[in-house]
């Protein structure tokens, strides 16, 4: 049995990332132009990342039944989803989402006047709530496709 390198968890990680991308700008074009705005961006982003799931898993099977196959898409879920948190991280430093959850929020809350630490907790609240949205779902939709795209394929006995 080959144990699998932390090297061959990574260039399956940069692989994910790599082809998630370039599936993910057309299928987000076209779902966008379909759905709209929001409704096309988190479709889209759902859909290609777990056929790039898919994917990479069909591509890495040899290596992902080479070890046990659980623990091995588990550990590159696991950092594949801290990439992409880091990168959701980043965006929220430098996106300005503060308009867009005060308007949300007083659209539900016609009467409510917030104090500015209420503000505060509020728009942290709402940013901790997508990082934790993120979390979960690309945690779910990378091993799932990594294990649909491990089974697509039988490995060759080595």
């Amino acid at each position: 049995m080959i144990i699998l390198k932390f090297g061959d968890v990574v260039t399956a990680v940069a692989s994910l990332a790599v082809i998630g991308m370039l599936i993910l700008l057309p299928i987000v074009f076209v779902l966008t132009l379909a759905l709209g705005n929001f409704g096309g961006f988190m479709l889209g982003v759902v859909v290609s990342f777990l056929l790039s799931a898919v994917i990479v898993g069909y591509i890495f099977t040899q290596k992902i039944w080479e070890e046990n196959r659980t623990k091995t898409i588990a550990q590159i879920t696991v950092l594949f989803t801290v990439l992409v948190v880091s990168v959701s991280l980043v965006e929220n430093a430098t996106v300005e989402w503060v308009p867009m959850f005060r308007a949300a929020y007083l659209n539900a809350n016609p009467t409510a006047t917030p104090s500015a630490s209420d503000w505060y907790y509020i728009e942290r609240l709402e940013l901790i709530g997508e990082d934790f949205f993120v979390v979960v779902l690309m945690l779910a939709i990378t091993f799932i496709g990594l294990y649909i795209g491990s089974t697509l394929k039988k490995p060759t006995k080595t």
